[in-house]
């Protein structure tokens, strides 16, 4: 699963008609009319149809003869699509698909960090090492920097694990890891590089073990700080 540019005419169209499916301001069953959209994003009838070719393949629209091309009930969607998660977090933020993204990154990212420290290379070891760096380097500076580098962290441990199959979980922890980045970073201002640090004196150690156990201390704290994310944001009752 990859990204589809953002950029360009059929990137924006898609990028717009998605965001709009994904947040609900096209509900499922709703037709789209191909024409329509010529006439609103003053694109070509080929730009439509590739943008819409797009998002069938994402799950979000069909096309049946006699009905047309209209948008497909959530259960269709194919949720771990990059570009659907990152359309889900364009409105507000919903606690319980970021509850199920960590879930996911605790069933993978743990065991996948221990096959890291059974296989990793000393390029991957660099990567990791550039990628703390990075995290440090940002530390109560840039928060944007700090996501970005921790991405960098998780992504250079998915394939330090050397999983090919691994590898093509990789868009899905990343853009989990960044909706959580996001949300967390616009109201916390800590960090967690100590938490990072374990994980890579464990994998350099070539401590399967340990390493897991730090990864799975990672996670917690990074459970922890959306809960605390969440109740900084909800509001408090007017003591007047």
């Amino acid at each position: 699963m990859s990204r589809y540019p953002s950029r360009g005419r059929h990137g924006h169209v898609v990028d717009t008609l998605g965001t709009r499916i994904v947040t609900g301001r096209v509900p499922p069953g709703s037709p789209i009319d191909p024409v329509a959209l010529e006439r609103e994003f003053r694109v070509s009838r080929s730009v439509v149809r590739e943008s819409l070719r797009v998002l069938t393949a994402k799950g979000l629209v069909d096309a049946r003869p006699r009905l047309g091309t209209y948008v497909l009930a959530r259960e269709e969607w194919v949720s771990l699509d990059p570009d659907v998660l990152r359309w889900r977090f364009s409105g507000p933020p919903d606690p319980g698909f970021l509850d199920e993204l960590f879930e996911v990154r605790l069933i993978v990212e743990p065991m996948t960090t221990r096959l890291a420290a059974l296989r990793r290379t000393p390029d991957d070891l660099a990567a990791l090492g550039d990628a703390l760096e990075a995290m440090r380097t940002a530390r109560g500076d840039s928060p944007e920097a700090h996501v970005v580098a921790d991405v960098a962290f998780h992504a250079a441990l998915l394939a330090a694990a050397h999983n090919s199959l691994l590898d093509h979980l990789s868009p899905v922890v990343e853009t989990g890891l960044q909706v959580r980045d996001a949300f967390v970073h616009d109201t916390l201002a800590h960090d967690a590089v100590g938490e990072h640090e374990a994980v890579l004196d464990a994998v350099a150690a070539a401590d399967p073990a340990r390493s897991e156990h730090a990864m799975r201390a990672l996670l917690e704290r990074s459970a922890a700080d959306v809960d605390t994310a969440w109740a900084m944001r909800e509001p408090h009752p007017d003591p007047t």
